[in-house]
């Protein structure tokens, strides 16, 4: 009899990659920071498949479409910061995304290795799209946690926020609300919400608690979700 192959999802590249930005609200779980283990350059190894289809839900056609279209974006088999940071520069292409889109990388590099795997991106992908609310918010609070000391300053709140503002078209700004329409305002803003004082610290479980008990911190924390939606829907039109 012959042997099964160990390695599957090998072959055709698909033309569109799915390889789009995301926002807080929407961490990567502790399986992230397990290593790929996976060498060969073209091929996905039948470990790695079942053990993202148990730890992300994804079913075996999803993922090797992803990890196909992950190859033609990344022949390496590895997404670096600057790959990364261009192929969100592609999604919006009137905004500066750079700042945000490291902040991002930042919070997916489980191993903090400076590139991302097949594995962190689709694990990542999982948890800010698919995951339960408390585990986005988990994400979203490794983002803003910017030095990684486990708690988040008013001034980590303001740097995260200034890179979402750069990814605001000027014409959308002039509709947000005045107590909102800065980067200063609207992180004094959500600095309120929580009750902190201005030099006081945020811990994750703050954090999660009261942005689940209060919609408005929600909103305020991420990018806003439609303005991505679009620019997904625009990228599936026009490959």
């Amino acid at each position: 009899m012959k042997q099964a192959s160990p390695w599957v999802c090998v072959g055709r590249r698909p033309e569109t990659t799915p390889l789009p930005p995301t926002h807080p609200g929407t961490h990567p779980s502790t399986h992230a920071a397990l290593p790929m283990g996976n060498s060969r350059s073209g091929a996905l190894s039948q470990e790695i498949l079942e053990e993202l289809q148990l730890s992300t839900k994804f079913t075996q056609e999803e993922l090797c479409a992803w990890y196909q279209s992950f190859l033609k974006e990344c022949p390496g088999g590895r997404i670096t910061r600057q790959q990364f940071q261009g192929i969100y520069a592609k999604f919006f292409p009137d905004a500066d995304p750079k700042a945000y889109a490291e902040h991002v990388f930042r919070s997916f590099d489980a191993n903090s290795d400076g590139t991302l795997d097949f594995k962190e991106y689709v694990v990542a992908l999982h948890m800010t799209t698919a995951g339960q609310p408390s585990q986005k918010l988990e994400w979203a609070f490794s983002l803003y946690d910017v030095d990684g000391n486990g708690a988040i300053s008013k001034s980590e709140v303001l740097e995260i926020v200034m890179a979402i503002f750069k990814m605001i078209s000027p014409e959308d700004a002039k509709h947000l609300p005045h107590d909102e329409n800065t980067p200063e305002k609207r992180a004094e803003k959500i600095w309120g919400f929580f009750g902190k004082k201005d030099d006081d610290k945020l811990t994750e479980e703050e954090f999660i608690e009261g942005t689940l008990a209060n919609k408005e911190i929600l909103r305020l924390i991420q990018f806003e979700p439609q303005k991505v939606k679009e620019r997904l829907k625009e990228k599936e039109k026009n490959p």
